[in-house]
């Protein structure tokens, strides 16, 4: 990664009125991530490079409103060669040689690629792996994002991991921002149904602060 760059962690920590702005912009759709988000979008799709924004930037688009540093993008393993072989030194740098991922070198925002047969949370066999965008990808305000199902899916499962139970906390705060029902586990993998329904118990259960 070039010594010049400084990346979005970095000047949120270094600069904490910066960071205050930021995170207002976040909730109005232009942070520093959203360009970014908007940008890799845009240049994959230039590129025919199969892809759909996952992670916290697809909950945001889908409608659970909540702040991140960095944008995940799952692409399949031929996506992932096709775009290193087309982006890097142009706008875009590997934090490291031989890092999947990469930085916006205009942002300093880090875009993390989620390659599509792997296993997500520690990496271990799971009934659920990371799938095709192109069969989960869907638009959601002008951005190709993986559906809400999957979405659901992936946070279940990588949740599985000890050190992963925020995606578990993502999920719950999604069935009560979204108003998901028992319902929604039909159209999940047989494998995190059971989950799901738990969640959907504790969030009708949980109280709510008073607005």
């Amino acid at each position: 990664m070039s010594a010049t760059l400084v990346t979005y962690e970095e000047r949120l920590r270094q600069n904490p009125r910066w960071a205050l702005r930021e995170g207002s912009m976040h909730f109005e759709r232009e942070s520093a991530v959203f360009r970014t988000m908007q940008k890799i979008s845009d240049r994959l799709t230039e590129l025919g490079v199969a892809h759909a924004v996952a992670g916290g930037m697809a909950m945001f688009q889908h409608g659970y409103r909540r702040f991140t540093e960095d944008v995940d993008v799952l692409v399949t393993r031929d996506g992932l060669k096709a775009l290193h072989d087309k982006l890097v030194d142009l706008g875009y740098v590997p934090p490291f040689e031989g890092s999947k991922n990469l930085r916006d070198a205009e942002t300093g925002v880090r875009v993390e690629f989620l390659v599509a047969g792997d296993y997500p949370g520690d990496g271990k066999p799971k009934p659920v792996v990371f799938p095709d965008p192109a069969t989960v990808g869907v638009e959601v305000g002008g951005v190709r994002c993986i559906s809400l199902p999957a979405l659901v899916e992936l946070k279940l499962t990588s949740g599985t991991a000890a050190w992963r139970l925020k995606d578990i906390a993502d999920v719950l705060e999604m069935i009560r921002a979204l108003g998901l029902s028992d319902d929604f586990a039909d159209r999940l993998h047989p494998s995190v149904r059971d989950k799901f329904r738990e969640l959907v118990a504790v969030g009708r259960d949980a109280p709510h602060e008073p607005e």
